[in-house]
């Protein structure tokens, strides 16, 4: 993903979220209509100046429009884990995120069949998944991956996503991650399927 690509997704992003028109944040922007269009398109080339009256007009900082909130589905396979030795033992990384915000973290239990799809949470939420028993499919709905034991996936919660144990019995441990800056306010669920994000 290019710095642009980068740009233009946090921009519509932080738009949509305050409700905000392309001709009223151009409005507030000081910038043209079409210029907006084409940043939010990819296909502009805007000054950090330009960036700069955007992110004053969403509210946001500089830094907000060129950081990842998102991500894409990364999977760690058991058979593919690499282990290192440490003072403490050995050690498998998974997975690394940066930044301040909620952290939920939990062991899940499905029994077979089982099968969970979810809202999408607040933007740049993020789910981490780590199969301690069974077989799990989990996932973006239009992404799905079947995980077995060992193996690891980090994905987005900012988009419907699914959890389904597709055997007799999974056990999973699931980490839910969320920015907690003002533009954003993440809803977890806690009903009486809490046991998986609702």
């Amino acid at each position: 993903m290019t710095m642009n690509d980068l740009v233009s997704r946090n921009i519509r992003r932080f738009r949509a979220e305050r409700d905000l028109s392309l001709g009223e944040l151009a409005r507030r922007a000081e910038v043209s209509k079409q210029t907006l269009s084409k940043i939010e398109q990819g296909q502009g080339n805007p000054t950090v100046e330009t960036v700069e009256s955007i992110g004053r007009a969403l509210g946001v900082s500089f830094r907000r429009l060129v950081t990842e909130w998102g991500t894409r589905s990364h999977v760690s396979r058991a058979a593919e884990a690499q282990w290192v030795s440490t003072p403490t033992g050995q050690s498998r990384h998974l997975d690394q995120i940066y930044g301040s915000g909620y952290v939920r973290t939990q062991m899940v239990v499905v029994e077979g069949g089982q099968s969970h799809a979810v809202p999408a949470h607040g933007p740049g939420t993020l789910h981490q998944i780590y199969v301690v028993e069974g077989q799990v499919e989990a996932g973006p709905r239009n992404e799905l991956r079947i995980l077995d034991v060992g193996d690891f996936m980090r994905f987005p919660g900012d988009v419907e996503h699914v959890y389904r144990c597709t055997g007799g019995r999974a056990v999973a441990h699931l980490t839910t991650t969320a920015p907690q800056v003002p533009q954003f306010s993440p809803d977890f669920g806690q009903g009486p399927d809490a046991g998986w994000p609702a």
